[in-house]
């Protein structure tokens, strides 16, 4: 996967990070005073420095704005991260969350709750989780049966998938009043959410780039093909199942509170991929950091531009990923699987 490197010495890297964790405060504050209802960045300080605490605007931040935030933040580390890790196991700068069966999985589970329980949709989070990572254990599952190769991954994938999605469709099909469930949770979007859906899946997307951080080096050593991974030590089988463990758990973790959000884990990691180099490292920090920014912007996009009329997130990020898909797409000369 080639890289652009703009930023390769220390000193242009030093620019970089200021400059990322800057846009990063900018969009957060941003999202803070922008909605339906506008709130000066001074009315916002206030409510943060417990100067206003039981006014009109600080509910509205407290129980809206700063949960939605979060989870913008969160969606975005985590689904960026989980797509750079995708895309060093298959070597494959166009593999995302999708490849391993996560966005089908949860979406059936989604489906078959909203359909057999209608009564117990509060527990969408934790379904949608389950089904993703059921759906990615299986991927998994089948390609280290037949060797855990980069081909294998992607092709248990495309089935797992294809099983799902007709899952989907069946239970929709049978139970159109199932629809509306699943429809919400397609388009993705982060109205209605609240801290306390967030904590566990915080918690467990915390952890998980923690893990991914410290496997920065087998990554890079993954890198560099398989043959020469294993002649210097790596244990490639295993490293590639961990680490699609852990994108599962990520994407996972995302979906379960923000329903699908495609083309985070394609756009992100290639552009800081471009920027920065293969360095996991850097790369893994760099897409969080990264893809939190793009969510919260794009979160906010989808507020304002057809206010007080607000569209979901997820159509905004397709718009935006689409293009930039087929451009890379374009770009690609003889990737291999």
């Amino acid at each position: 996967m080639k890289s652009w490197r703009i930023f390769s010495t220390r000193y242009s890297k030093s620019i970089f990070w200021f400059g990322l964790v800057l846009l990063l405060l900018a969009a957060t504050a941003l999202s803070l005073w922008t909605g339906s209802v506008a709130l000066s960045p001074a009315r916002v300080l206030d409510v943060l420095t417990g100067k206003d605490t039981s006014s009109t605007a600080a509910r509205i931040i407290f129980y809206s704005r700063l949960p939605r935030t979060c989870a913008a933040f969160l969606a975005g580390a985590a689904l960026a991260v989980a797509g750079m890790v995708i895309q060093t196991v298959l070597n494959n700068p166009l593999a995302s969350p999708g490849v391993i069966g996560v966005n089908s999985g949860a979406g059936f589970a989604v489906a078959l709750v909203c359909a057999v329980f209608p009564a117990a949709r509060q527990y969408t989070p934790l379904v949608a989780l389950s089904g993703a990572l059921i759906a990615a254990l299986l991927v998994t599952g089948l390609s280290w049966r037949t060797g855990a190769s980069r081909i294998t991954v992607v092709l248990a994938g495309v089935a797992i998938s294809a099983l799902f999605g007709a899952g989907i469709d069946a239970v929709v099909t049978l139970v159109p009043e199932a629809l509306d469930g699943v429809a919400d949770f397609r388009v993705g979007g982060f109205t209605g959410v609240t801290m306390a859906r967030l904590v566990p899946a915080g918690g467990l997307i915390f952890v998980s780039l923690a893990v991914v951080l410290s496997l920065a080096r087998q990554m890079d050593v993954l890198r560099l093909g398989s043959d020469t991974a294993q002649s210097l030590g790596l244990c490639v089988g295993v490293v590639r199942f961990v680490l699609l463990f852990l994108a599962a758990v990520l994407a996972g973790a995302a979906v379960s509170f923000c329903g699908l959000m495609g083309f985070v884990g394609l756009i992100i990691p290639n552009t800081m991929r471009r920027l920065l180099g293969e360095g996991s490292l850097e790369l893994t920090a760099a897409s969080a950091l990264g893809g939190a920014f793009f969510v919260i912007v794009c979160d906010v996009l989808s507020r304002i531009l057809f206010a007080p009329f607000e569209i979901p997130v997820g159509i905004i990020l397709a718009f935006a990923g689409a293009p930039f898909f087929l451009w890379l797409l374009l770009r690609q000369k003889g990737v291999r699987v």
